[in-house]
């Protein structure tokens, strides 16, 4: 039985562990380090899992380490699993945005597998997106049992050039913010137009949803899905031909540059900490 323990107890792993039980996990297997005592008591209550105040307790018999951390927080933890990492040699999986493999290995050591998660928050309904990328050290076995625990809350995809990294973070990690942006514009765009607010989110909304699992469950195109639902001078194409004018393309291009530029420089600004 594979030994996994969760280093923060934080929306992420809540959502990663409610996943692993629903595949069948035995709680038995699964512990968790966070220290806030209120929020131990509300994961054991909810989970019934093991958990501690600290790190060290939870992975002391751990097979996979899940840093469930900030990214400023990380540097801190490794003194307290020194100890462990060296006697169990786990995997570590990082789920913390912009920490570069090679900084983990700095922090945590050279000699251990390591794989670089990046999840978004639409993980926390099950309907996740997480890109992987791993070090040289990882066995396949290892890189299994690290996809069974990112499927368990939606799509995983592998990645071998790790700055592309970054990029899942700005397509998939910060993306949903831009959904919401853009379902608050189709509302205030409604409403200024005398629609009742509620009832504009709510079309907009569950047109969005319609329209992601159309081209999840369809596997097509998403340009030939969009030339479907487009009548030759009809709203949609008066539509598109507004968002053309205004170069959406490029608006979402800058937009994803922005954020993956971004994404280098937090990672940029842990290279010095010890």
């Amino acid at each position: 039985m594979t030994r996994i323990a969760f280093i923060g107890g934080g929306n992420m792993a809540r959502s990663l562990i409610g996943g692993l039980l629903k595949t069948g996990i035995a709680t038995s297997s699964l512990s968790v380090a966070e220290p806030r005592a209120e929020a131990r008591q509300d994961l054991g209550r909810e989970f019934g899992v093991a958990c501690y105040a600290e790190n060290r307790l939870a992975a002391a018999e751990a097979d996979v380490l899940v840093l469930a951390v900030k990214p400023q927080i990380m540097p801190s933890i490794h003194a307290e699993l020194q100890d462990v990492l060296a006697r169990r040699r786990p995997l570590l999986i990082s789920i913390a945005a912009g920490v570069r493999i090679d900084q983990l290995e700095r922090w945590f050591g050279h000699a251990l597998p390591i794989v670089r998660c990046m999840p978004n928050t639409p993980a926390l309904i099950g309907a996740g997106a997480t890109g992987l990328c791993a070090n040289r050290r990882v066995s396949p076995e290892q890189r299994a049992q690290a996809q069974h625990i990112m499927d368990a809350v939606g799509l995983t995809r592998w990645l071998d050039d790790e700055p592309l990294m970054d990029t899942v973070t700005a397509i998939s990690g910060s993306s949903p913010a831009y959904f919401f942006a853009m379902v608050e514009a189709l509302e205030d765009a409604a409403f200024a137009q005398g629609m009742p607010r509620e009832t504009a989110r709510a079309l907009a909304a569950q047109a969005c949803l319609g329209a992601g699992r159309m081209l999840t469950e369809s596997g097509e195109d998403p340009g030939v899905l969009r030339q479907r639902v487009t009548s030759p001078n009809g709203t949609t194409q008066a539509a598109l031909e507004s968002f053309a004018a205004d170069h959406f393309h490029q608006v979402v291009a800058r937009a994803v540059n922005a954020a993956t530029r971004r994404g280098g420089e937090l990672a940029a600004a842990l290279d010095d900490t010890p």
